[in-house]
């Protein structure tokens, strides 16, 4: 080891060749990141930047790992500043990380085409110059999704997340094919650990991509298996001191606790989250990340008032990003929400509003939502002038990323326009949110849940049959649609399947009267695919997901529906693929379900 002075401070500095006196031994690099992760996990956020910083810029791990710091500021903030700073230190690290790589002669690279190159001859700074290269490629890929607005950019982070996706490929095949001898057990389960997070983490991100992406994504050469990520993550978790654990940990706990529930109504792994948790919380019991998905965890279990409890106590663990509060609120908010509590998630909703930058329009509509559950002769003048400023508000900051409107920003706007239309009314509004974040499924966990939540929507249904003029007259159908699509999910997860049923023709039976909610009539249709599939008549199931997917376009929220289809097709083909004969490639009910038709 040795010092250079305050040069290491540039990004900019890094060289193509490092000189001698200015490296440090892997061994230390490698326990400087350990202690490093550490320190960041339990929320010492400068304590961990301390000890990267006076080798960022000749050390590959210390400038990696700080990299990682300011790309999680960077998602978590959404400011351009912190996108530009993380952008530039990633590609510093790449530019490191390169220097260090196996360089190879034009001779070499063609005799490598022949036979593949002799790994066992690579010295481990090589080897672990490969593996951060693809990781540092892969922030840097995603990094670009949300830096430029270009469709240049799209085509170039696609371009860059091949090369890091064969960079990683190159370093599975070094894991599996080199002879590691026994003085390199530490590295090679450094090495084990982030191929195999980074190999799984890939094939899981793409794998849960709609069709159409992932066409496009196997004509530039490469595809995923969700099956495949999922087991290269449980053998990363299994390698328990690699430096990537805690990172597999939390890229499994986002899987199971939040992609599952998002894009799909499948279960993740509780089980596996709540053993998974009580080891990092032994380990970080003030740490945000892991209070935040133990809160996530009982919330997903139904469990409101224990998720509530959790959530406070990760806001309350640290102040040193108040970003990550602004996710804490979010999930307050709905946990109230999913409670009928509408006061108190106002509160979470308010503090959203006035104070994350991440999308102002959806906080506005979503406060106003929420107020105007507490219905209109309960909310006072001033109240209900909040109302009506936070409405008018929603248009004026619409935002554009990666050169697209986001969706639920659009929406919003829309039910803005609805709301001024319709005297100053919404249908339901924040029941329709918690069912558009698929969350209808945490009251499905608890029957008292389940049933405020239908004795609320009944209460509403007949008193929109009953004075159907409240709302206008133009809108009566587009309201009543609404009303049965939300008592048909209720009653479906209530196990109530031909009340449900009933509910979702309805929607589709009013189809022309319908004046500007298209997207409800797709919606029931995959609701009767869901319906179907639980009941085990796996032939309808696929005719309604087909039907929503190939019959309708153009409506609101197009893209979140087909990640639902999407994942309900795989779920489907899964199970049809232990149903079928060999002789029979058509969808057949699953044998599983026989017993409850």
């Amino acid at each position: 080891m040795g010092d250079c002075g305050d040069a290491e401070d540039e990004f900019e500095d890094a060289l193509e060749v490092i000189p001698a006196h200015c490296k440090m031994d892997l061994n230390t690099a490698l326990s400087d990141s350990k202690i490093a992760i550490h320190l960041f996990f339990n929320n010492k956020f400068n304590e961990a930047q301390h000890i990267l910083e006076p080798w960022v810029g000749t050390s590959m791990y210390h400038t990696i790992g700080r990299s990682i710091f300011l790309f999680l500021e960077a998602l978590l903030t959404f400011e351009q500043t912190s996108i530009q700073k993380a952008s530039e230190a990633l590609k510093s690290s790449i530019r490191l990380c390169n220097s260090y790589r196996r360089k190879t002669t034009l001779t070499q690279s063609i005799g490598n085409i022949m036979k593949k190159p002799n790994y066992d001859s690579f010295t481990p700074d090589e080897l672990h110059a490969e593996l951060c290269f693809a990781e540092a490629l892969l922030l840097k890929a995603l990094l670009t999704f949300i830096e430029d607005e270009t469709l240049v950019s799209f085509i170039r982070a696609g371009i860059k997340i091949r090369s890091c996706y064969n960079s990683y490929k190159e370093c599975n095949v070094i894991l599996s094919s080199r002879s590691w001898s026994e003085n390199e057990k530490s590295y090679k389960e450094h090495f084990e650990s982030g191929v195999r997070l980074g190999i799984g983490a890939f094939n899981l991100m793409i794998s849960l991509l709609p069709s159409k992406i992932i066409k496009l994504l196997e004509f530039i050469g490469f595809s995923g298996s969700k099956e495949q990520g999922l087991s290269e993550l449980e053998l990363c978790y299994q390698v328990p001191h690699g430096l990537r654990h805690v990172l597999c940990v939390l890229t499994m706990l986002t899987y199971h606790l939040v992609v599952v529930y998002v894009f799909s109504q499948e279960e993740g792994d509780l089980e596996f989250c709540d053993t998974a948790l009580r080891q990092q919380l032994t380990l970080y019991p003030n740490g945000a990340w892991f209070l935040y998905f133990k809160g996530r965890l009982e919330f997903m279990r139904g469990n409101v008032d224990d998720a509530i409890k959790w959530y406070t106590a990760s806001v309350e663990s640290q102040d040193s990003w108040p970003q990550f509060h602004h996710i804490c609120y979010w999930e307050l908010c709905w946990a109230n929400c999913v409670a009928l509590n509408w006061k108190r998630a106002e509160i979470y909703a308010a503090k959203l509003a006035e104070q994350s930058k991440w999308s102002r329009t959806t906080y506005n509509y979503q406060r106003a939502c929420i107020m105007l559950m507490r219905g209109y002769n309960c909310l006072s003048r001033d109240e209900l002038n909040t109302v009506n400023q936070l409405m008018a508000d929603v248009p004026k900051y619409k935002q554009r990323i990666a050169g697209k409107s986001l969706p639920m920003e659009k929406f919003a706007v829309k039910r803005s326009q609805r709301f001024a239309n319709q005297n100053n009314r919404l249908f339901m509004p924040a029941i329709e949110l918690l069912y558009l974040w698929n969350l209808f499924n945490v009251f499905g966990k608890r029957k008292s849940l389940c049933d405020n939540l239908y004795r609320l929507i009944d209460r509403n249904t007949k008193d929109l049959e009953k004075n159907p003029g409240q709302y206008g007259s133009e809108y009566e159908y587009d309201n009543k649609a609404l009303g049965c699509l939300l008592k048909g999910v209720c009653l479906r997860i209530m196990d109530s399947p031909l009340y449900a049923e009933e509910c979702f023709k309805s929607v589709v039976s009013m189809e022309k009267k319908i004046k500007e909610d298209r997207f409800l009539v797709p919606y029931a249709h995959v609701e009767l695919a869901f319906l179907y599939k639980t009941k085990g008549n796996l032939e309808k199931a696929a005719y309604y997901l087909e039907t929503a997917k190939k019959n309708y376009s153009g409506y609101s929220l197009e893209t979140r529906l087909h990640f639902q289809i999407h994942c309900a097709w795989s779920t489907l083909n899964d199970r049809n693929t232990t149903t079928t004969t060999d002789h029979n490639n058509d969808l057949t009910p699953d044998s599983r379900f026989n017993d409850n038709q």
